[in-house]
C-alpha cells in the first residue's frame, strides 16, 4: 500500500491534472509513480519536463533505459526496475541486454562505460575521480554526453527515491532485483 495518495486526474491539484493528461497520452495509461508525484504540481512539472528533455537528448532511449535499470537495481527500486526494463525492451534492447544493464554491464564497450559510471556515481554518492570521467571520454562520450548521463542519474535517483520511500505499487511486469 502506498504511503502517499495516488491521485487521479480529477483529484490532482492545479496544473497536475493537465500534466497527468500528458502522461496518460504518452503511456496510454497513468503509471502510479506519476499519480504519486502529482501531489505536488511543481514536482510533477519538474519530473515530466526532465523526462521530455532527456528523451530528446543525444544518448538515445536504449542507453537511457539501461542506465535507469542499473540505478534502480543499485537502489532496490522494484518499480523503476520493472518500468525501465519494459521501456528498454520497447526501445529495442533484448532481455539479455536489460539483465546485463541491471548488473551495470554490457557487451558494448561504450554502453559498459556509461553503466559503470552510473553505478559508481550511485555507490560512491558522486565521489568520482578524473579516471572515472576519462573512462567515459575514452569510450567516445563528449562533455555534453557526460552531462546528459549525469542528468539521467539525477532523474533516476529522484524517481527511485519516490517509489521506494512511498512504497508506490507496481503497475508494470515485475522484474527481480539482483542478489547483491
Amino acid at each position: 500500500m502506498s504511503r502517499i495518495t495516488l491521485l487521479t486526474r480529477d483529484q490532482a491539484p492545479g496544473d497536475a491534472a493537465q500534466l497527468l493528461d500528458q502522461v496518460h497520452a504518452a503511456f496510454g495509461a497513468t503509471p502510479n509513480m506519476f499519480r504519486a508525484v502529482a501531489n505536488s504540481p511543481a514536482a510533477l512539472a519538474s519530473m515530466w519536463a526532465a523526462f521530455g528533455a532527456l528523451g530528446g537528448g543525444t544518448l538515445g532511449t536504449r542507453l537511457s533505459e539501461q542506465i535507469a535499470v542499473a540505478i534502480a537495481d543499485q537502489n532496490n527500486c522494484e518499480y523503476c526496475l520493472a518500468a525501465h526494463t519494459a521501456l528498454g525492451r520497447k526501445a529495442g534492447a533484448s532481455s539479455e541486454e536489460m539483465t546485463a544493464a541491471q548488473a551495470g554491464t554490457s557487451h558494448d564497450p561504450k554502453t559498459a562505460a556509461a553503466l559503470a559510471f552510473a553505478v559508481t556515481m550511485v555507490k560512491q554518492r558522486a565521489q568520482v575521480g578524473s579516471a572515472d570521467v576519462d573512462a567515459l571520454r575514452q569510450a567516445g562520450f563528449n562533455d555534453g554526453d557526460i552531462m546528459e548521463i549525469m542528468a539521467h542519474i539525477a532523474l533516476n535517483l529522484f524517481t527511485n527515491y519516490v517509489n521506494v520511500a512511498f512504497a508506490v505499487p507496481l503497475d508494470f511486469p515485475h522484474v527481480k532485483l539482483r542478489d547483491k
